[in-house]
């Protein structure tokens, strides 16, 4: 069970910025931005590189809740949306998941 399955399960507290029926969306314990936003499917797809056809109305779902978030969170001047895939490309817990990250200045290239 991946850390996220539990968070859902609510086995680990967490503060929760948004739910529905397909995904739970939560504060990073380590922010890398004054907003930094995880919204998680509450279906385990293990990374977006593994993700099938039939997953394309989810990984819709978590985009267009990322961007609501955006709006809510007043994140108006703009915000970057990150998605993980294996260890080169970041990924630290198995389970996909949609980083929000906005409040400030994001400097280019990332990484």
């Amino acid at each position: 069970m991946t850390l996220f399955e539990k968070i859902i399960a609510r086995e680990i507290p967490a503060k929760i910025a948004h739910e529905d029926a397909h995904c739970i969306a939560i504060h990073d314990i380590d922010p890398q931005a004054p907003v930094h936003v995880l919204v998680i499917p509450k279906r385990v797809i293990p990374r977006v590189g593994e993700a099938q056809p039939a997953d394309a109305e989810l990984l819709g779902h978590l985009l267009l809740t990322a961007g609501a978030l955006a709006r809510k969170l007043g994140l108006a001047e703009g915000f970057r949306i990150v998605i993980n895939n294996g260890p080169h490309g970041g990924e630290a817990v198995p389970h996909l998941h949609v980083h929000l990250l906005g409040g400030r200045a994001l400097a280019w290239p990332p990484g």
